[in-house]
């Protein structure tokens, strides 16, 4: 979770309280003493799994570090409607000016925790690993992948800089399959795997026989996966990629191929339904109080 504290989710939350803050919350000002006291809950409105309350918490000690942020469940934990998340107490204006900015992050990253958590019980069963991909949101990466793992599944290269992927166009530029990973071998760190995009079987044995480390079956149906299966006989991982989809992901995993990566993980996750409601009966301080 260490990830989660660095300096860029500090940019990213302070990028998004002035996003929804600007000079001031005018309502909150208006309305609510600065001296009021209060309790607030954070409660599940369905069933999910639970990512980005370290997030949340900071949200809130941002905008007042006097407000005490006590998580209620565990980080990556599936829980029911109606669970309480997270109890706040504190000053009522900071919580209330927070609110959105921090249910924002909840709900998204809750919602691809959810989503992959779905996912990965559908290949629970066979012999490989479902793995995301860097189609991700500008700036959300760290946070996205974080919550893909609470969902159960791994992280592909988190950027362009900690892995060699040799995909479609690159091929195109450079002409083949078998310059492209000699050029890559000659550049690249001998730390780092590479892996090469395929498109049918006549570029899986190109890539076999080159010595690629990973190969990437792009788009292929399940029959030609496992014939790709039948032909690596263990001499490179093997990564399907392309149209998957939960109904799909089963019938993928029986070909035998290594890793399933899934660009839905994080592009086509629905946000999950969480809210925060002040307990109006805790409320102190204030005007003839």
């Amino acid at each position: 979770m260490k990830e989660l504290m660095s300096p860029l989710i500090d940019r990213l939350i302070d990028l998004a309280l002035e996003e929804d803050l600007g000079p001031g919350d005018i309502t909150t000002r208006a309305l609510i003493p600065p001296e009021m006291q209060g309790e607030a809950e954070i409660r599940a409105k369905e069933k999910l799994v639970v990512a980005g309350l370290p997030v949340a918490a900071q949200v809130f000690a941002r905008l007042d570090p006097a407000i005490q942020f006590e998580p209620r469940v565990q980080e990556g934990g599936e829980v029911e409607n109606g669970a309480v998340l997270a109890h706040l107490t504190g000053p009522v204006a900071p919580i209330l000016t927070g609110e959105r900015v921090a249910l924002n992050f909840l709900q998204r990253l809750s919602g691809i925790a959810t989503f992959t958590r779905k996912m990965v019980e559908a290949v629970l069963y066979f012999p490989v690993a479902l793995v995301d991909t860097r189609k991700t949101t500008p700036g959300w990466r760290a946070l996205e992948k974080y919550a893909v793992r609470l969902g159960g599944a791994r992280n592909h290269r988190f950027g362009l800089y900690d892995g060699v992927l040799i995909k479609n166009n690159h091929l195109t530029a450079v002409g083949s399959i078998t310059e492209a990973v000699r050029r890559a071998r000659k550049h690249a760190p001998h730390t780092l795997k590479i892996e090469v995009e395929v498109t049918d079987l006549a570029g899986l044995e190109e890539a076999l026989n080159i010595g690629a480390d990973i190969i990437m079956l792009d788009n292929l149906d399940e029959a030609t996966m496992a014939r790709a299966a039948d032909l690596t006989m263990g001499r490179a991982l093997l990564e399907a990629s392309g149209s998957m989809t939960l109904e799909r992901l089963p019938q993928v995993a029986a070909t035998r191929v290594n890793f399933i990566s899934m660009g839905a993980l994080t592009h086509c996750a629905p946000a999950v339904d969480i809210h925060l409601r002040l307990l109006k009966e805790d409320l102190g301080g204030g005007p003839g109080t």
